[in-house]
């Protein structure tokens, strides 16, 4: 058997150190790459659903007030009050005419950037051809006191 001698192998640790240092590396960036992202999302959609929730409002007092009386009491354009004063709103109020219902749509927008973004909701409401005619109260007065007494007597 015939033996070879030895070839040195000087400098393989030291590239086996600088491959893992630049794979490590690599890596680490992607990662804080994508948690820098995720967390500008994350901001984005905190933002979206705030402003959604502000247009929902904004629509749910259209319906409690009555389109009219809601465009003649209330601006429909401005800014909301703190903590809410990054967002900006517009409210459309279309009448259609008689008998047809309004078209009202809310528009939120604040500022992403160098950009705004916003959110619409549309729905359409009917105005009350009348008042009420009836009373607008539960039939029979409600015993709160009475009631909690019952089922702490029943325990």
């Amino acid at each position: 058997m015939s033996r070879r001698p030895a070839i040195p192998r000087r400098g393989i640790a030291l590239l086996d150190v600088i491959l893992a240092g630049v794979m490590l590396g690599v890596g680490l960036a992607v990662v804080i790459g994508l948690g820098s992202r995720s967390l500008a999302r994350q901001a984005l959609g905190e933002k979206q659903v705030t402003a959604s929730w502000l247009a929902d409002e904004m629509l749910a007092m259209v319906l409690v007030e009555g389109p009219m009386d809601y465009a003649r009491e209330f601006p429909l354009r401005g800014r909301f009050e703190a903590p809410f004063d990054a967002f900006e709103y517009e409210l459309e109020i279309v009448d259609q005419g008689t008998y047809q219902p309004f078209i009202v749509r809310a528009r939120v927008q604040w500022p992403s950037g160098p950009r705004f973004r916003n959110v619409t909701i549309q729905t359409i409401l009917a105005q009350p051809l009348a008042e009420p005619t009836w009373a607008r109260e539960p039939p029979e007065t409600i015993d709160r006191q009475g009631r909690y007494d019952q089922e702490a007597e029943s325990r």
